[in-house]
């Protein structure tokens, strides 16, 4: 479960009011609690670079929302799809390292794919 600081309906920034952005926060939190399994060898490697680039996933959303125009948010939706694919690709790298189990990573890879459904609707969503 996450929780946001306002009341529902009173969000400070308009990313909060996201159901996609909910989503990746969900996944980034389930990131976090994977790569905390890593080996301590990969601490400040591959385990620092899929948490880095699962929270750009959320960090771009969040940024796009602040953008007025149209191509400016778009870019910021690509920016995030580009880093979940970053982050999908690295928890490859995982998988075949033995670092992650394979049912963890396909329901990280389903959780991806529903997210990556919901990024590419919201930029559809602000015209052609």
């Amino acid at each position: 479960m996450v929780y946001s600081l306002w009341p529902k309906g009173e969000d400070m920034f308009s990313f909060e009011r996201l159901q996609v952005w909910e989503k990746i926060r969900e996944f980034v939190r389930e990131i976090y609690k994977i790569t905390v399994l890593f080996p301590k060898e990969e601490q400040f490697g591959l385990s620092q670079h899929i948490r880095k680039s699962a929270i750009s996933i959320l960090s771009n959303i969040s940024e796009a929302t602040s953008r007025f125009g149209d191509n400016d948010f778009k870019r910021f939706i690509e920016l995030a799809i580009g880093s979940l694919y970053e982050t999908m690709s690295q928890l490859f790298v995982a998988l075949d390292n033995n670092y992650l189990n394979k049912k963890s990573f396909d329901n990280l890879y389903k959780e991806a794919e529903i997210i990556a459904k919901m990024l590419s609707k919201l930029s559809k969503s602000r015209g052609s």
